[in-house]
């Protein structure tokens, strides 16, 4: 991996960066922020990282020297849509500005020189906004960086949300850059969601992230998992599993229709609830699986991508961690895309399902005999073996350089990376060959 070195490190004194991280629904932010922290602190020297977070799995993560945390008090937003206190006994008012104030209280004692903040320009019900006035008020040289993920809602939602919440505003007075970890080919953000000139010009599409390879190889995990060399391996993951429970239920029902055929003896399959699956329908699926001797079920693991890198075939969900890591890996996938509270993993679905990359049930019409009649159809396809030449992967070192660039006053018109100018390359156009065309 390239080092960035820019000319303007000269003294050996460390760059502070401040990362928020928007976490009130499964585990989907923490893992894209801290993938990018991790980059970061790879390619950056002189770097330190603050991270605050209500994740109840921060802490199951491997951090990096360089990068710590401060954990706020957990809030959650159900399939409602509604924002709610997790854990605390106190109301929500109460509860928000105790963030707020944490959060104010991280910007005024560790006085960053860039704030990194993930998809809310305001934070959660505004809790950012006391930081964000203080620092502009108080250190105006550090510079206010928004992350957006591909898709966000659909567009009527979303356009309404940021009015209500003043988000463009927002986002035209306080902002220098909006980069956005996806494709314009699979989303036109900036059109979909009506972006103002102002905010546009400081929009860049860096491509969507590649997570480092698992820990362990393929041949240890088919080891661990005692699987033959004839022996498909179905992975079942529904992310942080807070509303993954339909999609277990409705595999393991399914598997009743291969006991008697001789597909039974050929798949053994894995699925992980996920931390966020309440404790009583974790019990539920334990209890299915274990009418199935080859079915095996874990709560959770920090390396996924070890797993899906061994599976022949994935079903999941269709949030934006989970469907990166299958396509990175070219990996046959069925997706069952969540559609409450919010529309973003339909579109990104429908999207991928037209593209030819993944198959794709709609929830509404999700039933047993219809999981296993398509996985069958999916293990006798063959591997995406294309999918990473289509898509364009080059997120992390994209967004590391663009904040290299905020960070030590440098124009965009050449890089950073070992003298060579690559910027010229991070528009993606329709005839790149990174492009995905969708017909």
């Amino acid at each position: 991996m390239a080092r960035i070195i820019p000319s303007a490190i000269s003294t050996g004194e460390y760059k502070k960066i401040m990362v928020y991280s928007h976490d009130a629904f499964g585990l989907g932010n923490i893992r894209r922020m801290l993938a990018i922290c991790q980059h970061l602190l790879k390619s950056i020297p002189n770097l330190s990282i603050l991270l605050l977070s209500g994740s109840p799995m921060l802490q199951s993560f491997r951090l990096p020297e360089g990068l710590d945390y401060i954990k706020l008090p957990c809030l959650n937003r159900g399939r409602s849509g509604q924002m709610a206190v997790k854990y605390l006994n106190v109301d929500l008012e109460s509860t928000l500005k105790l963030r707020s104030e944490l959060i104010l209280a991280a910007a005024r004692n560790y006085q960053p020189d860039l704030v990194l903040v993930d998809k809310k320009p305001s934070g959660i019900e505004g809790e950012l906004n006391l930081a964000i006035n203080y620092l502009k008020s108080n250190l105006p040289t550090t510079k206010f960086v928004l992350v957006l993920r591909d898709i966000l809602d659909s567009p009527e939602k979303t356009i309404q949300q940021w009015h209500r919440e003043d988000s463009y505003q927002q986002v035209e007075s306080f902002y220098d850059r909006i980069l956005v970890v996806g494709m314009p080919e699979i989303f036109a953000l900036c059109d979909e969601y009506q972006f103002s000139k102002a905010i546009a010009d400081r929009v860049r599409f860096c491509g969507y992230i590649r997570k480092e390879s698992g820990l362990q190889p393929r041949r240890a995990i088919r080891q661990e998992l005692a699987l033959s060399s004839k022996e498909k391996l179905v992975l079942v993951t529904p992310g942080g599993g807070e509303d993954g429970y339909y999609l277990i239920n409705n595999y393991l029902q399914g598997l009743a229709q291969l006991s008697s055929c001789s597909h039974n003896q050929m798949i053994r399959s894995l699925i992980f609830c996920g931390a966020e699956m309440p404790p009583e329908q974790q019990q539920q699926i334990y209890q299915q699986a274990a009418k199935y001797p080859q079915v095996k079920v874990l709560e959770f693991t920090n390396d996924m991508m070890s797993y899906i890198n061994t599976a022949d075939v994935v079903i999941s969900m269709c949030g934006y961690n989970t469907i990166t890591e299958i396509l990175q890996k070219g990996k046959r996938a069925i997706v069952v895309p969540r559609i409450k509270p919010g529309q973003e993993q339909l579109i990104r679905a429908q999207s991928l399902a037209q593209a030819g990359l993944i198959e794709m049930i709609h929830p509404e019409l999700l039933q047993p005999n219809l999981l296993i009649e398509t996985l069958l159809n999916t293990l006798a396809q063959p591997q995406i073996v294309n999918a990473t030449k289509s898509l364009d992967f080059r997120g992390l070192p994209r967004v590391t350089e663009y904040l290299a660039r905020l960070l030590f006053n440098e124009v965009e018109a050449g890089s950073v990376l070992n003298g060579r100018s690559t910027f010229d390359s991070l528009k993606i156009t329709p005839d790149s060959p990174l492009a995905l065309k969708i017909a």
